[in-house]
């Protein structure tokens, strides 16, 4: 046990934790969302098997995705993707993601959870996956992301308000998240092996990582500030 947890790759441990913190606030209200129609009584049931589910699946999903991003093209598909996920964070919530329609009864409930989990955490899957390649040994992936999982889950159900309190009076953190998004996106594209590959030099990795973090930064700063005229305008309205 304790040898392997001396083993254990932290460092992914804990950017997986961070994302699925970062990103999956949406989640915790989705969750809450699905549950309302339920008796007091059946939404703890709901929110736990709800929960559970989503989870398994989602383990399922990053296990697959981790295979898929060693294969040629799809390390660059995904590192572009990364970056578009770094900028939509910094980005203003526009709501929509929210509506989600309650269910009367448990079963329903926990059904509209998972499903609604899986169409909403492309983008948790693919910046754990992510993660899980670069940093962990192929022997680890699959048990560190499944540990890291079932901490920030939780965490993000039952300290949904603590979480979202914090990031509203630390908005660094969402920025400094968004940037390391844009790091590993820059790393994943440079060792794609249609590019340089696994054996790319660190001042390659450094160079890229770098220049996709300032990217997402820039860029999501731009953007946020279009958006905000607009939101100002249907204000307004």
């Amino acid at each position: 046990m304790f040898d392997w947890l001396s083993s254990v790759s932290w460092p992914a441990v804990g950017q997986i934790i961070l994302f699925d913190v970062l990103l999956g606030g949406d989640n915790a209200v989705l969750i809450a969302l699905a549950c309302r129609k339920l008796p007091p009584r059946q939404r703890r049931l709901g929110i736990l098997w709800g929960a559970l589910g989503a989870i398994v699946m989602r383990v399922l999903l990053v296990t697959v995705a981790i295979g898929m991003l060693e294969q040629p093209a799809l390390s660059l598909i995904g590192g572009v993707l990364l970056l578009w996920i770094g900028v939509k964070l910094i980005l203003p919530d526009d709501g929509k993601e929210h509506q989600v329609d309650g269910s009367e009864n448990l079963l329903g409930a926990i059904k509209t959870i998972i499903v609604a989990d899986l169409v909403m955490s492309f983008d948790n899957v693919l910046s754990i996956a992510t993660t899980a390649e670069r940093l962990a040994p192929p022997e680890q992936r699959t048990a560190l992301v499944a540990f890291g999982l079932a901490v920030s889950v939780p965490l993000i159900i039952g300290g949904s308000r603590l979480v979202l309190w914090l990031l509203d009076r630390l908005p660094i953190v969402i920025w400094l998240g968004a940037a390391l998004l844009g790091w590993i996106a820059g790393e994943t594209i440079v060792t794609d092996p249609l590019l340089l590959g696994k054996d790319a030099d660190h001042s390659w990795r450094l160079g890229a990582g770098l220049s996709c973090a300032a990217v997402v930064v820039v860029f999501g700063r731009i953007l946020g500030r279009r958006a905000k005229p607009d939101d100002a305008d249907a204000e307004g309205l």
